[in-house]
Parts: structure tokens; sequence; C-alpha cells
């Protein structure tokens, strides 16, 4: 190795290790926010632990009632058991809440100092000259894998629903609906992006993004669908009917304009809104294409059981636009949606879609 050569590599080293000691802080800065972050996730676990625990002593609670309604176990028995799930549900909120701050409490007095003893007992420098180009890494057993981004202005959600549907019919009440009341009902399934509109309030926000709906109809009075020469009506069914439905699926955009508090979790390097137990609405609407139709019939036909299935050929509107909005408190809410469009294109009389359930939107 000539003398240029010797002096070229020195100052690779030198400039390696300068550089070193750059990323050096900079990962101990992105330790500590991922410190914080796990501080912060550990804290809302503790909120939901004896939220969690009620719910399940209240499942127990009420699997001990119908014990003492059907006569298996006396009221004495089943007050002792109360007692002893009561106790069971308290030993639990206390002990779990006990680990939850041992591990904030041990994160917070080590996080950041084991983090720091770590990398000078571990952490290794590896430099690389070669075709590739000039490479430093920093290594060590307890890297971060992510930093957490300082203000997340928008994040995504899982959104499910499901309830009761019917049809809202020109001079036929609810009441006397061809549809029975209690066996229809629809089905949600989508994914949501949630964004804050201003800046320093998360009070409104702007929900958009994509869902299937699964809207049925179970008929009733031995009818079903018939198509004549594009006339949508229900008659007899010349059999008896065990099971007479009629579903679409349609792909929608749902837009809409979420409203309520929030507490803000701020932390050094980055802060957060947190809609944990707190009241929320939205207003909107959603807009979108029917993906097909198909009914379902059930019945006997000399002594033999026999499943009729039909798609498309129905008549029914191919692009689909409603309302919808929904109240709740966290990630649960009644939700209402109704479709502006008639069920069926071109007829006499207009039946439009109304849905009403349960909403869950979930990180």
């Amino acid at each position: 190795m000539n003398t240029i050569t010797r002096l070229v590599v020195y100052a690779i080293i030198s400039l390696a290790f300068a550089t070193t000691q750059g990323q050096t802080k900079e990962l101990d800065s992105i330790r500590k926010a991922d410190v914080d972050y796990k501080i912060s996730n550990l804290e809302e676990e503790k909120m939901k632990i004896e939220e969690q625990e009620k719910s399940i002593l209240k499942l127990k609670i009420s699997k001990i009632n119908k014990r003492l309604d059907d006569k298996e176990i006396t009221a004495e028995e089943a007050e002792n058991l109360k007692k002893e799930a009561a106790k069971v549900a308290a030993l639990n909120i206390e002990n779990r809440t006990e680990i939850v701050e041992s591990k904030i409490a041990l994160l917070k007095r080590n996080g950041y100092d084991s983090y720091q003893y770590r990398r000078d007992d571990n952490e290794r420098v590896s430099i690389s000259i070669g075709s590739g180009g000039f490479h430093i890494d920093v290594s060590g057993d307890d890297k971060p894998k992510r930093k957490p981004k300082f203000d997340r202005r928008t994040f995504g959600e899982n959104v499910s629903a499901i309830g009761f549907n019917n049809t809202l019919i020109d001079g036929v009440d609810l009441d006397d609906s061809p549809y029975k009341l209690g066996g229809s009902g629809f089905v949600e399934w989508g994914y949501t992006l949630n964004t804050r509109i201003f800046k320093n309030t998360n009070f409104w926000r702007l929900k958009y993004g994509f869902s299937f709906q699964w809207n049925k109809l179970n008929i009733k009075d031995n009818q079903y669908f018939v198509n004549n020469d594009g006339d949508i009506t229900l008659q007899e069914f010349p059999l008896e009917i065990n099971k007479a439905k009629f579903r679409t699926t349609n792909l929608v955009i749902p837009v809409h304009l979420e409203f309520g508090p929030s507490k803000k979790i701020e932390k050094e390097n980055y802060f957060r809104y947190s809609r944990h137990r707190q009241l929320k609405i939205g207003i909107g609407g959603y807009a979108g294409v029917n993906l097909g139709s198909m009914q379902k019939l059930k019945y006997k036909e000399d002594g033999n059981r026999v499943k009729n299935k039909q798609r498309g050929g129905y008549e029914v509107n191919n692009f689909v636009y409603g309302l919808s909005g929904y109240i709740g408190i966290g990630e649960v809410a009644l939700y209402v949606k109704y479709d502006l469009n008639p069920l069926f294109k071109n007829q006499a009389i207009d039946q439009n879609n109304i849905s009403i359930g349960i909403r869950f939107d979930t990180l």
C-alpha cells in the first residue's frame, strides 16, 4: 500500500468514526422515543383492564343466573358463585394492573439507560469499501425497529357493522312490509382512513375509504320475486317455501364528517390524540356499485329438499348511493344507512333499502 493509498484509507476511517458519532446521537434519540412510545401503549392498556374484567364478570353472572333459572343450582349457591366471580375479577384487575405498572416503572427506570449500556457493550461499527461504495452500519442487539412519527394526522381503521335490514316502500308501513323484520339483516366490512382536519384540534375528522355491503331481505307469506319483462313483483310460490331470501352485494366509498372530543397525549418526541371511551358522531354518505344479486329458495318437492339459487336478472340498480350516520363511544356506535336509490330500477312503486345496527371502528 503506497503513501497516497494509506492517506486515503486513514481519511475514510476518520470520516467513518465522525459519521458514526452523529449516527449514535440520532439512535439515542430514536431509542428514547421508542421507550416513550412503549410507555404510552402500556398506559392505554392499563386503562382498559377494569373494563375488560367487568365485561367478563357480567358474562359469568349472566350464566349463573341462567343456571338458577333452569333450577340447576339454588339461590344460595348462585349467590356464592357470584361472590366468587366478583372476587376473581377484583384480584384480576389488581394483579393485571400491578403487572402493567411494573412494566411501566421498569421502562422509566431502565429504558433509556439500558439502551445506552447495551450500546456501549454490544454495538459494533462495520465499515466496508468495495464496488458498492462506502458503507457504515451501526448495529446492536437492541436497535429500535422504528421511530414514532411526531404527529399522525391520518391513520387507518377497520370498519365492520351488523344489524337489521328492510326497505321503505311508498304507501306501505314498515309493520306491513313483505319482508321479515327480524330475519332480514345486513353485514358491512371495510377500511377507512381517519384524517384530522385542523392542525391543533382533533374535534373534527374526515373518514373515507371503501366498504362491502351485504343487504339481505327475508321474504315472508310464501312469496318470492319474479321478473315479468322488467317488472319485479312478489308472487305466491306454487309449493310451500321453507326459506325465501334475496341478497344484494355492493361496493361503496363512504365519506363521513366525524366529530367529538379527544384526549391529547403529549410526549417529548411525539404526541397523539386518543378517542378511547370518547363520544363520537359521524354524518355522511356513500356511493358505489352493485356487484350482484341473488334469490335463494328452500322448499320440498316430491319429498325431496330443494335449494334454488338464482343470480342476477332482478333489475337491481347498478349505481348505489345513500346517506349514513352513527353515534357512539370509543370503538362502538349505533349505525344507520339509507339507500337514496331504489332497490329495483324503473318500477311503478319504489322501495329503498334501510339498515340499522352496530358499527365497530378498530385500529
